[in-house]
C-alpha cells in the first residue's frame, strides 16, 4: 500500500467528493424600468457637451419627465452638437452663470473639466440648482471639502456621475454581502486595463478648434495660465493642471463600486502607489500604470489600473466563506465551506501505516455525510440584460429632484471615491505612502 496519496486522489476515491461538488446556475436579472406616468417635468440645462456631456445630454432627454432648456459650452462647435442633439429650440451660451440665473432650470447636468467641478458646484448649489456632476467629483481634496460643504449650507441634491451605484447587477452583489453570503469580507480586488491610443486620450482635436471659437482663458480657469493648445483641450486627462489622470478616469469608477456594495463610505485611511508613464510618454505628467493599495480599517482594497495592456474590468470580493467575482455585465458567486472538506495531507502523507488507517477510520466518522445529505458547494453566475448603467443613474437623480429624497451617490460619497483617487496621485508623485488626518482635513506622508 502507498504510504500517502494526493488530495484529488481522496476525492476521487471517497465519499467526500460529492461533498466536494457543485451546484451550478445562471440568474439573468431585469432590466429598469421608468415611469412613464407621473413623472413631473424636470428642465435642466448641460453645462459641457463634450465627450462625456453629449451621451448624458441624449440619454436625459429621453427619460420620461425630462426637457432640456439650455446648453453651455465655451467651444462653439458643442452648441451645433448640443442642438443636434435636443433641437434647434434650446438656449446655448458660452456662460455657464446664464445657466445658474435662468429660473426655468431646476437642475443641471455638468461635464466639464475636472479643474472646474468645484467652482461650478458650488456656484450652482449656492444659485439653487440640483447637480448631476461627473465623476471624479472634485480635482483636489480640498476641493472635495469644498463641495460637501456646499451641500450640506444649500441642501440641493449633488449626485456623483459614477453610475456604478445604480447598476441592478451591483445591487444584487450588495445583497450578497448584507447578508454574508461570503461571510465576512477580508479585502478586495479592483483592476481594469486598456491598450489603445483613444483608451489612453489620445483624442483628436476638433478640426475648427481656434481661439475665435473657443474660450480659451475661461476653459484653462483656476488652471496655470498658457498659450492656446488643442492636445490640452482634447486630452485634459493627462495633465494634473486639468485632470485626475487614470486614478480620476478609471479608478474612481471601480472604488465607487467597492463602496457602494462593501457600504465602505470613508475616506482611506492610508494609501501607498506606484507605477510611471510607462506606455504613453508623450508629454503626460500623470501615470498610465498605476497600482495603488488601500486600507480601509482592516479591509485592505488593492488597485490595478494599466493603459498599456487590455484586461476585462474585475471587481474580486474575498470572504470566509466564499467569493465573488464581478465582471463588466456579470458576476459569479463561489461559496466556500471555510472547513476542511478532506483528510488533512499532512496525516496522509507524514503518518505511518497504523496511525494513518486510525486517522481515517476516525475522520470517516467524524465527516463522512450520511448518504443523500450530501452538501453542494454552490456556484451562480448572475447576468445583466443590459450593462448601460447611465439612463438608471440619471433616472435615479431626475427622481430625487421630484421626490427631494437624498441619493446614494451624494457629495460626500464622491468626495470620499475621489480622495481615494487623489491619494494614489499623491502616493504616486512622493513616491511615499499616504495617511489621511481626518481631523485636519488634510494628507500627510
Amino acid at each position: 500500500m502507498k504510504s500517502n496519496f494526493s488530495r484529488r486522489q481522496f476525492l476521487q476515491t471517497s465519499a467526500f467528493a460529492t461533498a466536494g461538488a457543485i451546484a451550478a446556475k445562471t440568474i439573468l436579472l431585469d432590466s429598469p424600468v421608468y415611469a412613464a406616468e407621473g413623472a413631473d417635468m424636470v428642465r435642466f440645462g448641460v453645462i459641457g457637451v463634450g465627450m462625456q456631456g453629449s451621451p448624458l445630454l441624449n440619454a436625459a432627454i429621453h427619460l420620461p419627465g425630462t426637457q432640456c432648456v439650455a446648453c453651455c459650452d465655451v467651444y462653439d462647435g458643442r452648441h451645433t452638437l448640443a442642438k443636434e442633439i435636443a433641437g434647434p429650440n434650446i438656449r446655448t451660451t458660452r456662460r455657464y452663470q446664464d445657466l445658474l440665473d435662468a429660473k426655468d432650470i431646476q437642475a443641471l447636468i455638468v461635464a466639464v473639466p475636472d479643474h472646474w467641478h468645484k467652482q461650478i458646484v458650488v456656484d450652482a448649489t449656492s444659485a439653487g440648482k440640483d447637480v448631476y456632476v461627473e465623476k471624479p467629483m472634485s480635482h483636489t481634496l480640498q476641493d472635495g471639502v469644498e463641495m460637501v460643504a456646499a451641500q450640506k449650507k444649500t441642501n440641493r441634491i449633488i449626485q456623483v456621475g459614477s453610475q456604478r451605484t445604480s447598476s441592478s447587477l451591483l445591487a444584487k452583489v450588495k445583497e450578497h454581502l448584507d447578508k454574508k453570503t461570503i461571510g465576512d469580507l477580508l479585502s478586495v480586488e479592483l483592476s481594469l486595463g486598456r491598450n489603445d491610443p483613444t483608451g489612453a486620450w489620445q483624442y483628436p482635436p476638433p478640426y475648427d478648434l481656434s481661439p475665435q471659437n473657443l474660450d480659451w482663458e475661461t476653459w484653462l480657469g483656476p488652471a496655470p495660465k498658457k498659450a492656446f493648445d488643442p492636445l490640452a483641450f482634447a486630452r485634459w486627462r493627462c495633465w494634473k493642471e486639468y485632470g485626475t489622470g487614470v486614478a480620476g478616469d478609471l479608478m474612481v469608477h471601480l472604488i465607487s463600486g467597492m463602496q457602494f456594495v462593501t457600504g465602505i463610505n470613508q475616506v482611506p485611511d492610508r494609501a501607498y502607489a506606484t507605477g510611471g508613464i510607462v506606455r504613453w510618454p508623450d508629454g503626460r505628467n500623470l501615470p498610465d500604470l498605476h497600482v495603488a493599495t488601500f486600507d480601509y480599517g482592516k479591509i485592505p482594497v488593492y488597485v490595478r489600473l494599466t493603459l498599456g495592456t487590455e484586461t476585462p474590468e474585475m471587481m474580486r470580493l474575498m470572504g470566509n466563506r466564499g467569493l465573488i467575482e464581478v465582471s463588466e455585465n456579470a458576476f459569479t458567486l463561489n461559496t466556500q465551506s471555510g472547513v476542511d472538506e478532506y483528510p488533512s495531507y499532512y496525516a496522509t502523507n507524514s503518518f505511518p501505516q497504523a496511525m494513518r488507517e486510525e486517522y481515517m477510520k476516525k475522520w470517516e466518522a467524524e465527516h463522512a455525510p450520511k448518504p443523500g445529505q450530501e452538501k453542494l458547494r454552490e456556484t451562480v453566475t448572475y447576468r445583466s440584460t443590459s450593462y448601460d448603467d447611465l439612463p438608471p443613474h440619471l433616472w435615479n437623480f431626475f427622481q430625487a429632484v421630484r421626490s427631494r429624497k437624498p441619493v446614494l451617490q451624494d457629495a460626500v460619497f464622491g468626495h470620499h471615491a475621489a480622495a481615494a483617487c487623489h491619494m494614489a496621485n499623491e502616493s504616486w508623485a512622493r513616491k511615499a505612502p499616504v495617511v489621511w488626518d481626518a481631523s485636519a482635513n488634510k494628507l500627510k506622508s
